[in-house]
């Protein structure tokens, strides 16, 4: 990026064609919007006020005055609560035009005072798009009493920009003034850090006995980070005091990096009957203010160390959400893994339920004796193994009983345990979810410790189909083989319960007779196959067999874990963290007045 320092965007006119600052700006702000900050990890609530308020600052003040370094001056008016803010404006302006009263909160609408003619710089939104224009109107300026001088349309919203033009605003500033700082009105408090952070210039009014309080202290601090021109004034101060307490205000000042700033000291005094200060009590800021204006140099320096300051802050804040990205991803992997962790358990579970045995007991072992003979031949094998060839060769010869009961039962059977650690699976990640203040905030109030609604169906179709899987390969097994009565006898079908036993097939988990039995149960349904296959085919059949069952349980718990998963969506966009780091990079470079 070719280096812009302050002097070459000094160049651009009031229609700025936009210049390589511009676009690495609107970049960033691209990026800004698209930063996604919605987990409840630490600095995330400090992280979303840094982009609202960048986003707003960019729009209110960062691009309009890039695009136009020529353009006045905006001076903001702000400071606490019966300060005498309006007041002030009042006597700069020479008559009342803005509302000054004991009840609060005063500033209902902004003002914004500007010379007639140079009305096109405020009207278009140059500043503050998002605040709508309001023409002002003036009411009767002869009438004392304590009122709005200036009356918007009876129909604008509150926090809406009151336009006034007066001659008696010197051209090259305008003056905006703005809410209390400490106003009991939240809409208000926050509408004055808006309008402070679109300022070139700050005139910060405090009084005698409240220029130590701290919350005019945060936005001055904060003036003196962003390096923007700052004129203090100090209001009310009472006959015969004024030095020794402008001289306690200065050296507070100076402690706090705000020793350049502008002190103007205006004394108590009596208001007229217009609620108006005496003309001489506010000369010397007119004055200056004044002064100011008609200095187009010293315009441009106010404009360009305000502006520098403001990109200085910008890149710490960009960084400061580049970095609480980071948390969010680091974040939302944390609880990416604990719901993997809680469905990868279940599997294994799953893997190891289907592999002990612990399918060939009750019901199952009882359909599969039925199918195969009766429990005269299971009893036989504790005789002796040496007798088991002419069982098999008798049972193979025989008329086998209908093997859908053997299917059912396995289908059951299996239905229970996947549906069980599912459900486990779904109970753990919930829990983790909630010990962790970002997943808390994700599930909200919503149960997700059961498995989601349809999966008992969506698994029970599952076993079905890979019940089908195993017929399937059976047939392919088959295929250009003589068949002969022992594989007519049980079909495709009994052939592949048998293959389902054999998948069934370790003993680990069973005890006393209950292993004898499931062992049988196994060597019977390989024996069978191997009669019609051989070793290596069964061997093989199997391992395609348990490989299928394993492949549609992951599937299933995975469809089930992105109920959880689906809410790490919002994070957004995983290289943004990145992105927003090398806007900010180019943006120091681009204060530094370097190539970016």
């Amino acid at each position: 990026m070719e280096s812009v320092n302050t002097d070459q965007r000094a160049s651009a006119g009031p229609d700025g064609d936009g210049t390589s600052a511009v676009r690495l700006l609107e970049e960033a702000k691209s990026s800004l919007l698209d930063a996604a900050l919605p987990l409840n990890v630490p600095g995330a609530g400090a992280a979303r006020e840094f982009v609202r308020a960048i986003l707003e600052q960019l729009e209110d003040y960062i691009l309009p005055r890039f695009r136009n370094l020529d353009a006045p001056l905006l001076a903001v008016v702000g400071g606490s609560t019966g300060a005498g803010k309006s007041t002030l404006v009042n006597a700069l302006v020479g008559h009342p035009v803005t509302r000054a009263g004991a009840i609060r909160p005063t500033t209902r609408q902004p003002i914004l005072l500007h010379h007639p003619s140079e009305a096109r710089w405020f009207n278009d939104q140059r500043i503050l798009p998002g605040m709508s224009r309001v023409a002002g109107r003036r009411t009767n300026p002869d009438k004392p009493e304590s009122a709005d001088r200036v009356g918007p349309a009876p129909d604008a919203a509150v926090g809406s920009l009151v336009m006034l033009a007066d001659e008696a605003i010197p051209a090259g500033i305008a003056l905006l003034d703005a809410p209390d700082i400490d106003s009991i009105s939240d809409g208000n408090r926050r509408l004055a850090g808006q309008l402070l952070a679109a300022a070139d210039l700050w005139l910060f009014v405090t009084t005698a006995n409240r220029y130590a309080d701290a919350v005019p202290w945060k936005l001055l601090l904060e003036a003196a980070g962003r390096d923007i021109t700052v004129a203090v004034i100090l209001d009310r101060v009472p006959p015969g005091v004024e030095e020794e307490v402008a001289t306690d205000l200065r050296a507070m000042l100076e402690r706090q990096g705000l020793g350049t700033a502008q002190l103007f000291v205006v004394a108590e005094t009596n208001l007229d009957d217009f609620a108006m200060l005496p003309a001489d009590a506010v000369a010397e800021l007119r004055g200056w203010l004044s002064d100011l204006a008609g200095d187009v140099a010293g315009r441009s320096a106010v404009a360009r160390r305000t502006l520098d300051g403001v990109l200085r802050q910008l890149v710490v804040r960009i960084d400061a959400v580049a970095d609480a990205e980071d948390a969010q991803r680091a974040a939302g992997a944390r609880l990416g893994a604990d719901v993997a962790e809680a469905y990868a358990t279940a599997a294994q579970r799953i893997g190891e339920a289907t592999r002990d045995g612990t399918l060939l007991r009750g019901e199952v072992l009882a359909r599969w004796q039925d199918f195969v003979g009766t429990g005269e031949f299971f009893r036989s094998l504790e005789t002796g193994i040496g007798r088991f060839r002419d069982r098999i060769g008798a049972f193979l010869s025989g008329k086998p009983q209908p093997v859908e009961t053997v299917e059912e039962a396995i289908e059951s059977g299996l239905l229970a345990v996947v549906v069980d650690q599912c459900a486990r699976a779904a109970e753990d990640a919930d829990a983790r979810w909630r010990a962790d203040p970002a997943g808390r905030e994700l599930l909200g109030s919503e149960d997700l410790a059961q498995p989601g609604a349809g999966f008992a169906d969506s698994a029970a179709a599952e076993i079905r189909a890979w019940q089908g899987d195993l017929m399937e390969l059976i047939r392919t097994e088959g295929e250009g083989k003589r068949f002969t009565a022992r594989m007519v006898s049980f079909g495709v079908n009994g052939v592949a319960v048998a293959l389902m036993v054999v998948v069934f097939a370790s003993t680990a988990g069973l005890t006393g007779l209950e292993v004898g039995i499931a062992g049988g149960s196994a060597i019977v349904g390989q024996k069978l196959l191997e009669a019609i296959f051989g070793e290596d085919a069964v061997r093989r059949l199997a391992k395609q067999a348990r490989e299928s069952l394993d492949s549609r349980c992951r599937s299933l718990l995975a469809e089930d874990s992105a109920r959880f998963l689906e809410r790490l969506a919002i994070l957004g966009p995983q290289d943004n963290a990145d992105l927003l780091r090398g806007h900010a990079r180019r943006l120091a470079a681009l204060s530094a007045g370097e190539s970016a």
